[in-house]
């Protein structure tokens, strides 16, 4: 019995020697690694600059410029969207991470741990589209069934701190997709923390205790509705940009860490089907606002919950709106460049 635990102790000394060991060597080559991955990015953006300012000097024939880019950018796609692009430097993480995390470094080194990552967002807001349709659902069923058209505060609350754990679940992912080289539009991640001082500061919103309770209540009701028309958009959403997203990276037009970004990213006849809602439910966003605003101004509901919720929401539909129209019209003129190209041909 002795010498078999003197035996394990020996193993798990040689075990705690060898792993020791190759963290060291592995250390020491990420870091030789990183240093080689900063010194190719700077040589390639210094030949860049010196070849354009070649062309401009008249001492580099146009032509040979352009196939010199053409080397230079595949050599450049290589470095950025292959392995080594891990070791390079990363994006800033933000505040928003710093204030979660502290200053920890959420890039993942491997492929398959940053697909990882990336599935498990898409999974997430699968998960949490379904809750978004049918959580008001429940409540608008159960306040004409039970509650006699009055909602009590607890159910809203709770159902305003589950969007508060929504919003930020999807803040931190995309701030961490981004730092491994997801392409997110920051209007998407700007307007998550919009919506989550929303649910912060509509916790606070007391909405029982007037005679009036139905009044009161009217903008309480509008966001739900538009809270079910929501969950129908993200569930086809969801599944349109998934769809996309994977033909975009079998046609070698996107990367496997991308996320569709904006909501106008599907195929021309999905594109007919998503917009009419999406425009509807961005104006149907910014009536609710203005209602909360109109229910302040005559009175009826004071409190500066109302009004600060009421300025979020026309500020969100306003940045919704603004970055739908932009996202067609990059389309639109994407599309009338390869057809010009196609033309040429």
């Amino acid at each position: 019995m002795d010498e078999e635990v003197c035996r394990m102790t020996e193993l798990s000394k040689e075990l705690q020697d060898s792993a020791a060991s190759l963290i060291s060597r592995s250390c020491n080559e990420e870091a030789s690694l990183r240093q080689r991955a900063l010194s190719l990015h700077t040589s390639i953006s210094n030949l860049r600059s010196s070849i354009s300012s070649s062309l401009k000097k008249g001492n580099l024939h146009p032509q040979h410029a352009l196939k010199l880019e053409e080397e230079l950018g595949r050599a450049r796609y290589l470095l950025t969207q292959g392995d080594a692009a891990a070791f390079l430097p990363t994006k800033s993480h933000g505040r928003f991470l710093r204030m979660f995390i502290g200053p920890l470094n959420v890039r993942a080194t491997r492929k398959d741990v940053q697909l990882k990552v990336k599935e498990e967002y898409n999974s997430f807001r699968d998960r949490t589209a379904l809750l978004f349709l049918v959580f008001p659902l429940l409540l608008l069923g159960l306040r004409s069934w039970t509650w006699d058209g009055c909602l009590p505060a607890l159910p809203v609350q709770l159902y305003q701190a589950w969007l508060l754990f929504l919003y930020t679940g999807l803040a931190l992912r995309e701030n961490i997709l981004r730092v491994n080289g997801s392409d997110i539009r920051p209007w998407w991640i700007y307007h998550h923390y919009c919506a989550m001082a929303m649910a912060l500061i509509s916790m606070t919103w007391e909405i029982e205790k007037q005679p009036d309770c139905s009044q009161k209540q009217k903008g309480v009701q509008l966001f739900l509705y538009w809270a079910i028309m929501q969950g129908v958009a993200m569930l086809l959403q969801n599944r349109y940009q998934r769809q996309r997203l994977y033909t975009r990276i079998a046609l070698g037009k996107a990367q496997r860490m991308d996320v569709v970004w904006g909501e106008t990213s599907g195929v021309d006849g999905q594109l007919w089907l998503l917009c009419p809602i999406l425009f509807i439910l961005q104006g149907f966003e910014a009536y609710v606002g203005v209602l909360l605003l109109q229910t302040a101004l005559v009175g009826v509901v004071s409190e500066w919950q109302v009004i600060t919720c009421g300025i979020l929401l026309i500020v969100m539909a306003a940045g919704n709106f603004v970055n739908t129209v932009q996202t067609l019209l990059t389309k639109s003129r994407f599309k009338a460049k390869m057809k010009k190209g196609k033309s040429k041909d």
